[in-house]
């Protein structure tokens, strides 16, 4: 996604742009429609892409998508003072483009990352220990511009269209163990989609990591039920 990884910049990052990404992505490779998979942030990326090209998509299936009602701990903080951070951003931007910037934005490996969480699974490690490996601010911001985490949390947190103007099918995969987020909320929002599957997890938020082999199954289970095996 632009802005993070070797897509790394300091630039305009938004909804419209990284939509305007995707559909680029998607001409590049000559696909005409496709299922998308978003995660979070990701999934608030897929919602609006399929609204603004409902052409080009054929279902979504959102992981743990992010909805206003159920918005708790840093994500609700930053819904209540987003005009202000806003503001933050903008001046980190001006900043930033008259050379006012880290220099050196270390990469982080997010496989290793996986690996050592996966370890932590395993052992006697709490699911709030594990969260604090993706989630603390002071690792996030040691690989990432400050300006990009802001922009991407005020993003992440911003209102999505309508559900019930997405008329493709929907499966949703939330975690059950979530500390970021009303699950009853997220249960209910999230069977707002007309035509919408509901799977719950054994995970926190990050299930990609917490139980990537749930997660595959469920996602390819529902695509053949819905589209008859086609990916």
């Amino acid at each position: 996604m632009r802005g993070n990884g070797a897509s790394m910049i300091r630039g305009k990052q938004d909804i419209p742009i990284w939509c305007a990404d995707l559909a680029d992505v998607l001409n590049a490779e000559s696909v005409p429609g496709a299922v998308i998979v978003g995660h979070s942030l990701g999934a608030q990326i897929a919602v609006h892409f399929a609204h603004r090209h409902p052409d080009r998509v054929c279902g979504l299936v959102l992981i743990d998508p992010v909805f206003q009602g159920a918005l708790q701990g840093i994500q609700l903080f930053m819904r209540r003072y987003r005009w202000p951070l806003h503001g933050v951003a903008a001046v980190i931007h001006a900043l930033n483009t008259i050379g006012v910037r880290r220099r050196q934005i270390i990469d982080r490996d997010l496989r290793e990352l996986d690996q050592e969480t996966r370890r932590a699974i395993a052992g006697p490690e709490s699911l709030d220990a594990i969260a604090k490996r993706y989630a603390a601010l002071g690792p996030i911001l040691r690989h990432m511009p400050t300006g990009n985490y802001l922009r991407q949390g005020l993003a992440t947190v911003s209102p999505l269209p309508d559900p019930a103007g997405i008329d493709v099918p929907v499966q949703v995969l939330i975690s059950g163990g979530t500390t970021l987020a009303d699950l009853d909320v997220n249960r209910a929002e999230a069977a707002r989609f007309p035509n919408s599957e509901v799977v719950m997890l054994e995970a926190n938020h990050w299930p990609l990591t917490e139980t990537p082999d749930a997660v595959r199954e469920a996602i390819e289970d529902w695509i053949a039920r819905t589209f008859g095996g086609a990916s």
